[in-house]
């Protein structure tokens, strides 16, 4: 899934995929490069002298490219590389490990879990098994589909369900 960079943190798809599964202080291990093999961008242009930065804005945003540079000490040509760093730096964009600091919270949030367990509930009947006639559906159960209306789809389904027992 796609990451997209914003003024206030990451966002996208690929970030919304992984909230529903990351816990605060977790890292995220993320790969820059999905369609690229571990080394040969870098390797393509490995007797050039054509800026680290400028080579890795063909395919990051430039200024993400810029202080990625920066980390490493700078922007250098790539000839200037040994296959070795190559190699190492090849690897930091394929593996770059986060830790997000938060998120924007509950007012901001796109994706939300928790609520009644789905073991408390009649999976024919949405009807709670130690209340009877107490109905649980749609994003008050605990279930979290990926992206994409899957969460449209269980509210619309759950309540239909209880529905055919109200």
């Amino acid at each position: 899934e796609n990451i997209l960079f914003t003024h206030r943190g990451l966002s996208g798809p690929g970030v919304l995929q992984a909230s529903s599964y990351w816990k605060e202080g977790d890292a995220l291990v993320v790969d820059l490069l999905p369609d690229q093999s571990e080394a040969d961008l870098l390797f393509e242009h490995h007797s050039s002298a054509k800026e680290l930065a400028s080579i890795l804005d063909q395919k990051l945003p430039r200024r993400f490219a810029v202080e990625w540079c920066a980390s490493l000490g700078g922007s250098k040509p790539a000839n200037r590389y040994s296959r070795k760093d190559l190699e190492e730096i090849a690897y930091g964009l394929h593996h770059w490990t986060i830790r997000p600091s938060g998120t924007e919270g509950f007012g901001k949030a796109e994706v939300t879990m928790g609520g009644v367990d789905t073991d408390d509930l009649s999976s024919k009947t949405m009807e709670a098994r130690t209340v009877p006639g107490l109905y649980f559906v749609g994003e008050c159960v605990d279930v979290t589909g990926w992206l994409g209306g899957y969460n449209f789809q269980w509210a619309w389904s759950s309540g239909w369900v209880a529905g055919q027992y109200v």
